[in-house]
């Protein structure tokens, strides 16, 4: 009987030894801590909060992910979110309309931000694959020495393009639909609060909202999946809607949806200030983001192995 139970214990430190190698270091010390004591009914505390250290290597894989995908699966995937970021164009159109211009402007500013995370928690949840995440996850793999910035541009301009061909799509299908939805009027005030803006004023309030949808993608690698998630995404949307900040893909079907509604503003306006969004929130994303918790998570641990060495 105990040759069974060895027998039956030995196989299952197999089967947790084959799995080991794809753990984070992190996870690894929790397996062979696993293996070494007798379990006990306790949850770990750093299994609900995932370490920093967990989250940059998890974050490095998938960017090393995205890195090896091939032109149509990033291109696919990349469309498909464009056509879901449609969906918050639309209920941000809609929600200007609630309020008249003789109230105050907060009123509309907050009805814009509550329905304007929507579209990104079905987009982010769903798995597709959106710009201004990638402005941060694709960075770390090149950061890392594991990717190289060619493949960084690549899958940058792969997932760009895809998006801003899946947010016409939609923003064309919305145009067909306009007199069931009746957004145009929507769609045109907040076009023109998009576009309205100096290159400069536009790429600044980008960075901000780069930044904020990077810092959205890192959180919700440190959270379990489940509703945390999806609170995280909420959040940080809140804050970009609330704020009326630049979001270039959300922005392309705002300007998209207006220009096929009701034919403004016209497509130099119209690509000057996309142009301005693509570039603030590259920059916001990738240098506020990525650069920074790479370099503060990287120089913790050279900090710790030195201080385990003395």
């Amino acid at each position: 009987m105990n040759e069974i139970n060895n027998e039956a214990f030995l196989l299952k430190n197999l089967k947790k030894l084959s799995e080991y190698s794809e753990k984070t270091n992190r996870a690894r010390t929790r397996e062979k801590e696993d293996l070494s004591f007798i379990p006990v009914i306790l949850k770990r505390s750093d299994q609900a909060i995932r370490h920093p250290d967990d989250i940059l290597e998890n974050t490095i894989k998938e960017g090393e992910e995205q890195h090896h995908r091939s032109v149509i699966s990033l291109l696919l995937s990349s469309m498909s979110a464009g056509m879901i970021l449609g969906f918050a164009a639309m209920c941000v159109s809609l929600a200007s309309l609630i309020f008249t211009k003789d109230q105050p402007f907060i009123y509309d500013r907050l009805a814009l931000a509550l329905v304007y995370p929507l579209g990104f928690v079905v987009c982010v949840l769903s798995g597709t694959q959106l710009f201004t995440e990638h402005t941060a996850t694709a960075v770390y793999p090149v950061l890392d020495n594991k990717s190289t910035v060619k493949s960084l541009l690549r899958v940058w301009t792969i997932v760009l393009v895809g998006n801003l061909i899946g947010t016409f799509v939609s923003s064309f299908l919305i145009s067909l639909s306009n007199r069931i939805i009746t957004s145009g009027a929507g769609f045109l005030e907040v076009a023109m609060h998009f576009s309205s803006f100096s290159f400069g004023e536009t790429f600044g309030s980008a960075i901000l909202a780069g930044w904020l949808m990077a810092q959205g993608g890192w959180l919700v690698y440190s959270t379990p999946p489940g509703s945390g998630q999806m609170i995280s995404i909420y959040i940080v949307t809140f804050i970009i809607g609330l704020g009326g900040l630049h979001h270039s893909i959300v922005g392309s079907a705002e300007l998209f949806s207006s220009m096929l509604i009701n034919g403004q503003p016209g497509i130099g306006v119209a690509s000057s200030t996309l142009l301005a969004a693509i570039l603030g929130n590259t920059v916001g994303g990738s240098l506020f983001v990525a650069s920074l918790n790479y370099a503060h998570i990287k120089k913790t641990q050279k900090v710790n192995q030195t201080s385990q060495k003395r």
